[in-house]
């Protein structure tokens, strides 16, 4: 009866974090603490370098403090939290802070896809057309894409959480995660979480699959171009720069879709070791991108040391 659904209806939700590996959760907070400052830190000295130095506000900077500016983010919404728990143990989440985790963690997951698509396409433009480089990249059109892709990131993730807001939990508020994510809620209720899950699917198949054929495609019409330059250097050097960005690209979607999957369809794959891949999908890119990016961009490297 509804009667009964109202009388239990929970208020808050408690994240216990790692299923099964409750006293080795210390030990996890350590490598996970020392990821989230190097994460910070890391994109925070790309931010800074590129937002100081005027000679370098051109698009590939551009968007790398869009991918620095994202990371930071990303990881915030979840790692302190996640530490707390593995510190203090099981921790209560109202309602409405585990909805704005679920929206910003799925939100700023798929703004991240979308700058990777911007840079694969930015560094299309400039190795395959390089002609049309300074026409085609202008700074209104950077401003465009950003303001885009926080549009695709709001309008693909309210539907999912309104899918939320219509289920019912009325017979447990135990959330076995480090941080409250759309399968995880939704498997909690009492009436039926198909839509839920059919949504999720075909959204992230649609963003974050797509981004990743059309990057794989950009990446690849790069290396077409790559092989024919004339000069073995500049072969070289283009090289060194898309075997990094592909780097990258290959860790972020792998460890998404790896983790996407076997959440839905992995009934064999142990709890803990699903809730760690969760955890890392979201903590490993950030911490990656400003070695890699950093690291192997000349100027923003010269002007960090």
């Amino acid at each position: 009866s509804k009667r009964n659904y109202t009388s239990t209806q929970f208020t808050s939700f408690l994240l216990t974090g790692v299923p099964g590996l409750e006293d080795f959760q210390i030990w996890i907070s350590i490598p996970f603490s020392f990821m989230y400052l190097l994460a910070v830190i890391g994109n925070g000295l790309v931010i800074a370098v590129v937002a100081r130095d005027r000679s370098l506000h051109e698009p590939m900077y551009l968007f790398l403090t869009m991918l620095a500016l994202n990371d930071v983010l990303l990881c915030t919404v979840t790692v302190p939290k996640m530490l707390l728990i593995f510190w203090q143990g099981p921790s209560l989440s109202t309602f409405a802070a585990c909805l704005t985790q679920m929206f910003l963690v799925h939100a700023l997951f798929l703004s991240e896809s979308a700058i990777l698509l911007a840079m694969a396409f930015d560094r299309y433009v400039a190795i395959c057309a390089p002609l049309h480089y300074a026409t085609l990249l202008t700074g209104s059109l950077i401003g465009k894409v950003g303001l885009a892709l926080v549009a695709r990131s709001v309008v693909v993730v309210i539907p999912g959480v309104l899918l939320i807001l219509r289920l019912h939990f009325c017979r447990t508020n135990v959330i076995h995660h480090t941080y409250c994510e759309n399968m995880g809620i939704a498997k909690l209720a009492c009436n039926s979480f198909t839509l839920n899950s059919i949504y999720g699917l075909t959204a992230a198949l649609l963003t974050t699959g797509l981004d990743c054929i059309l990057i794989s495609l950009s990446y690849w019409l790069i290396l077409r171009t790559v092989f024919q330059l004339p000069s073995r250097e500049a072969r070289k050097k283009a090289f060194g720069t898309c075997g990094a960005h592909i780097c990258v690209i290959l860790i972020f979607y792998t460890l998404a879709f790896f983790s996407f999957f076997t959440h839905r369809f992995g009934h064999h794959v142990p709890r803990h070791a699903l809730i760690l891949l969760a955890n890392l999908y979201l903590l490993v890119p950030p911490t990656m991108n400003p070695i890699v990016y950093g690291v192997k961009t000349k100027e923003i490297r010269i002007r960090v040391l």
